[in-house]
């Protein structure tokens, strides 16, 4: 009996150690919340089934929607960012750093303690990022943080957007304070994940990458001229805050609608090739 109860203790401890390792080696910071490992649809079956057979073969790379084909993506478990980065969190960084504060530091519409810091760079985000123990999230991990659990169109649900779940819509026509809308909130319990600001991604642009991108953990193109970014933002009407709109911009532009968050994983395309600059 004893040498069974060593197994059975043995056994178990040596299992559990294999299923959390990975889990064991992403030590969140605080603010971030775990997003388990799984499987979920990534891109729009709408625009799946507006899609024409000839599109797949144009020339034109326009053709194809922004947001199809959907495909499914496996992912591994990561953390993210409850808010979005805030003024305050940034500011913690510029003066560690000496790194160069946000462009519109000194207008009251967007400078709050509390407001999302925007104006910067994509590199600055990264920088920012790095400097917390993490990094910007894959276009797909943001997309698994936004949908949840359910098949739906927006963080919250399939509601039509209104004032009571985000800032959209040229309606504050600025930022609002992070999480100052509870409705709007993901099955994960992630704020402003539409509205607000438009976020950074680590991904390169390529309009029709979800036609090859791999199965498994899929961080965008080697190389691009854009960033994607997604989320809408606070001058965005409802048809491009819903969960799978993307965008791109050049990474070096700084705007009034531009934040981001981070993410914390053990994606092992990314981990390790996180160039930062200097």
């Amino acid at each position: 009996m004893r040498v069974f109860t060593v197994f059975t203790i043995g056994f178990f401890y040596f299992f559990t150690s294999i299923v959390f390792a990975n889990l064991s080696d992403l030590t969140p910071y605080r603010g971030m919340t775990l997003i388990h490992e799984g499987t979920y649809p990534m891109g729009s079956y709408k625009s799946l089934k507006e899609l024409r057979p000839g599109d797949l073969l144009n020339t034109d790379r326009h053709a194809l929607g922004p947001e199809n084909p959907a495909h499914n993506v496996y992912i591994d478990s990561f953390y993210i960012d409850i808010f979005e980065v805030t003024n305050s969190s940034y500011m913690e960084f510029v003066k560690d750093t000496e790194s160069r504060k946000p462009l519109f530091w000194e207008n009251p519409d967007f400078n709050h303690h509390k407001q999302p810091v925007v104006g910067i760079t994509w590199k600055e985000a990264q920088s920012y990022c790095k400097w917390k123990g993490g990094r910007l999230p894959t276009e797909a991990e943001w997309e698994k943080a936004s949908r949840g659990k359910r098949p739906i169109s927006y963080p919250w649900g399939n509601e039509v957007p209104d004032n009571s779940k985000l800032n959209f819509n040229h309606v504050l026509n600025k930022t609002a304070p992070v999480g100052s809308y509870d409705k709007g909130k993901s099955d994960y319990g992630i704020h402003d994940l539409s509205g607000n600001v438009s976020e950074w991604t680590y991904d390169w642009h390529l309009p029709e990458y979800y036609i090859f991108s791999p199965k498994m953990n899929p961080n965008g193109p080697k190389k691009g001229v854009y960033k994607v970014i997604r989320g809408g933002n606070w001058r965005n009407k409802k048809g491009d805050v819903n969960m799978t709109y993307r965008n791109a911009t050049v990474p070096s532009i700084r705007n009034k609608t531009l934040g981001f968050r981070c993410a914390k994983g053990s994606n092992p395309k990314i981990s390790g090739k996180y160039s930062i600059p200097k």
